[in-house]
Parts: C-alpha cells; sequence; structure tokens
C-alpha cells in the first residue's frame, strides 16, 4: 500500500468522506458526515493504534477534533484494541449491533479461533490469538433494528454475521460505497506473506475466527447484492469498479472451494450464539502433533519478528541514505 501524498504512513482515500489507515494488519476507516462535516471512526485497530488514530484525525479535522461517535463492525481484538482508550478520552458513544454485547461487556467470550483451517502461519498461530471480551458497558449504544445509523443519516449497517455473531458491514447508496469489515477481505488474511506484502485478492472472512460458514457465505450474498462500486475490508486494501465486479463474481461464484476450510472446527458444525453469547461450541479437533506445531508456529513468530525488525531498520538506514544523497547532491 503506497504511500498518498501527505498523508500519514498507511493511510489511505477510500471514497469522498471516508478514509483509511492500516496499522501492521488491519484497517480501521474515518467517515465524515457530508451533511455538517461531523465524522465518526469505524474500528480501533489495535491496543496500540489510537496514537495512530488520532494522528490520522489530527490530519483530517484539527487537533482538537473529536467524533461524534464510534462505530463497530464487531469485537473481534484486532478491531476492538484501542476502544476502550479513546471512547473514555473522547467521552463518545460506542455503537455495535445487539448480537455483539456480550463480547463487549464482560459476558461471554467470543468462540475459540481455528488454527487448523490452514492457509498460513496468521492462521496457525491463531490459538495465541485473544478471544476473551471487553467492557466497555459505560460508552456502549445498541444499533436501531431498522438499519440507520443514528450519527450517519448517508449511511445504513447490514447485518453479516457469520465472522462474528454481530457483525455489520456500512454500505452508502448515493454512490455505493461499502465498508465491509470482515465480512470479507482483499487479502488472503491467513498468510503471514500475504499479509506483509498486502496482496491484493478477494478472500471470504479470515478462516480462523468465522465460526459459521453459512452465515457467512449468506452474508457475502447480501453485501454482493448492493453492487457496491467501491469496496473497504478490514484487511487489505480498497477495491473499485471492474476490479471489484469481477472479485465478487469469482468470490460467490467459487465461495465454498476458495473460502471455506476443507476442514476446521466450524466444519461442518456452526458454534451456536445469542444474545446472551456462546451457547455451544464444537469440539476441538485434536491433531497428533498439537504441540509440535504450537512449539514450531512460536518459534516461527520469534524468527519473523526478527526478520521484519532488520527490515524495518534497514529501510530506515536507506530512508536515511536517500537524505543524506538529497543534501549533498544537488
Amino acid at each position: 500500500m503506497q504511500k498518498e501524498a501527505g498523508y500519514p504512513s498507511n493511510m489511505f482515500t477510500v471514497a469522498p468522506g471516508v478514509w483509511g489507515r492500516k496499522d501492521v494488519f488491519v484497517n480501521f476507516f474515518i467517515i465524515q458526515n457530508l451533511v455538517n462535516d461531523d465524522w465518526i471512526l469505524v474500528d480501533t485497530g489495535l491496543k496500540w493504534s489510537a496514537t495512530k488514530i488520532k494522528e490520522m484525525a489530527t490530519h483530517l479535522f484539527g487537533p482538537a477534533s473529536v467524533p461524534k461517535a464510534i462505530i463497530l463492525t464487531h469485537g473481534h481484538f484486532d478491531h476492538v484494541g484501542s476502544v476502550n482508550q479513546l471512547a473514555e478520552e473522547w467521552d463518545v458513544p460506542v455503537y455495535a449491533h445487539h448480537l455483539e454485547i456480550p463480547y463487549l461487556t464482560g459476558q461471554s467470550d467470543y468462540p475459540p479461533p481455528d488454527p487448523t483451517v490452514g492457509g498460513g502461519l496468521m492462521a496457525t498461530m491463531s490459538f495465541i490469538y485473544p478471544k476473551s471480551p471487553i467492557n466497555i458497558w459505560r460508552h456502549l449504544k445498541v444499533l436501531p433494528g431498522d438499519g440507520h445509523i443514528p450519527v450517519l443519516p448517508e449511511w445504513q449497517y447490514i447485518h453479516t454475521p457469520g465472522h462474528a455473531p454481530g457483525h455489520i458491514s456500512l454500505f452508502r447508496s448515493s454512490d455505493r460505497v461499502l465498508i465491509a469489515g470482515d465480512a470479507f477481505v482483499t487479502t488472503k488474511q491467513e498468510s503471514v506473506t500475504a499479509v506483509m506484502l498486502q496482496s491484493k485478492i478477494i478472500s471470504g472472512p479470515p478462516k480462523y475466527f468465522t465460526c459459521d460458514w453459512d452465515a457467512a457465505r449468506t452474508s457475502v450474498q447480501e453485501l454482493v447484492k448492493l453492487a457496491p462500486k467501491t469496496a473497504a475490508t478490514g484487511h487489505g486494501q480498497p477495491m473499485r469498479g471492474k476490479e471489484l465486479d469481477d472479485a465478487l463474481e469469482e468470490l460467490t461464484t467459487n465461495f465454498e472451494k476458495n473460502s471455506v476450510p476443507a476442514s476446521g472446527r466450524y466444519i461442518p458444525n456452526p458454534a451456536i450464539t445469542n444474545a446472551h453469547g456462546v451457547m455451544y461450541v464444537p469440539p476441538k479437533k485434536q491433531g497428533k502433533n498439537e504441540m509440535v506445531v504450537k512449539a514450531f508456529t512460536i518459534s516461527a513468530i520469534i524468527a519473523l519478528g526478527f526478520v521484519w525488525s532488520n527490515y524495518k531498520k534497514n529501510k530506515r538506514a536507506r530512508y536515511h541514505e536517500g537524505l543524506l544523497d538529497i543534501e549533498y547532491n544537488f
């Protein structure tokens, strides 16, 4: 993802009044209310994303600007990491679907991630990803049941479960802009290589956290019916126009083959959830070499961190060498 001129790093334009920013492997978004210039934040990234979110807001609206609200597509750890800090600091409401409330008020863990789905290291190491609830009850508000968003009159939300019970996507019908959250994504989120390189490919929801594949398929079909012209997702780069049309056709035509894992904890039986949280989770599928796989995964994570650290260090060195060339070669 290339830096746009004048923007903070990894910030990008999605559509008029809509901007996104990537932090490590997840995106969050700012939407401006084009009627009165208020703005809202969609998702809050990781635990350390608050600084980047505030930097983004300052760039767009000035240092004293505060959103009217935060909207959560769902409550997985990489989408709510900074929500408590920002909601407290800004003293703003946080809107979510009523089926996400148990995971945002400390009532229920999410269904456990499934490291057996395959596809790459991001999936294999998912056994370490947090699944415990957070508790932001003081700021939490339930979205109305009719699909409208109180702080964004030009937008509607669509309940798109499967990846999470109360997952939502946001849609602006005037120019058919879709923020899909993790209902589908535009990179292969299971693969650490694809995530690091931001390889652009349409994919179903991240496999390792999706607990109901029938619902996930239906959600994708509902979003495709909207015929979006622009789509931004929780992971990956925005897609537009014919590229998006072709990608969504491929996604729906080959959803079973390309998106649904060949096997896994939630194949064929989904987790069962309701307004109180998780009611039933299919038994864990034990692998004979589970401990070996976990040990290998942890070693791979350490090695990957070392490689990434050296990459960033070398990149900074090349940058500073470039500055010296600019300074002395004129």
